[in-house]
């Protein structure tokens, strides 16, 4: 039976993927680096350091690991006065509303982010009440598609990961979650998340009416 329901931030709650590309690229521009939307796609549910790495790749530039940190880091404080900009009123639509349902039906909700600042965004968003847990870039060390900050939420909420049902819009996410025995909701087309166990292409579609339709032997 499902009893919880675990988030990814980014893509599904709200939308900070213009945030972290202004970031990106404000850093890349700075340090004379190819970066463009198509790249910022690629950085897509992964972390920080890892995104970083894949610019460096692309560049076909490598860089000791203190100076990867110290970039990093400038890129997160960039990032971080942008997130200042976020409100209540930027919840994805359809977001809020489910978060609402759950929180009514008793359901167990964690958020599975990768992000280092995804305690920020909610607090901007007046949505950490919505969260039994919060898993984010600081709780595990392994990125997805290793299904370690999945693992983390099931186990703060006391479930077993085929009682939960994972949101996802990244492919890497739905690989982390089926990796960890989870089910699956895919939010975005096709070639990103078509190999969930159910997708939808914006969150304004997932509603639990729906999830509970697809999976009804599960409830």
């Amino acid at each position: 039976m499902i009893k919880g329901f675990i988030f990814d931030l980014d893509g599904v709650i709200t939308d900070t993927a213009e945030q972290h590309f202004l970031a990106w690229k404000k850093l890349s521009d700075e340090m004379g680096w190819e970066f463009d939307r198509e790249v910022n796609e690629n950085l897509r549910g992964i972390s920080r350091m890892d995104s970083l790495r894949f610019i460096l790749d692309h560049n076909e530039i490598s860089l000791d690991d203190e100076t990867l940190v110290e970039l990093a880091t400038k890129k997160n404080v960039v990032y971080q006065d942008l997130l200042n900009d976020i409100t209540p009123e930027d919840f994805l639509p359809g977001a809020k509303e489910i978060l609402t349902h759950l929180r009514t039906e008793g359901f167990h909700v964690a958020l599975g982010s990768s992000s280092k600042n995804a305690q920020k965004v909610l607090e901007q968003l007046s949505a950490t009440g919505y969260f039994d847990v919060v898993g984010d870039g600081h709780s595990v060390t392994k990125s997805k598609p290793n299904p370690a900050i999945f693992l983390f939420g099931a186990e703060k909420l006391g479930l077993q990961p085929e009682e939960c049902i994972v949101f996802e819009d990244a492919e890497k996410g739905i690989d982390a979650a089926k990796n960890g025995g989870f089910y699956s909701v895919g939010i975005g087309p096709y070639e990103r998340v078509g190999h969930a166990h159910l997708r939808f292409d914006t969150m304004a579609e997932a509603t639990l009416f729906e999830i509970k339709s697809y999976f009804k032997d599960l409830f």
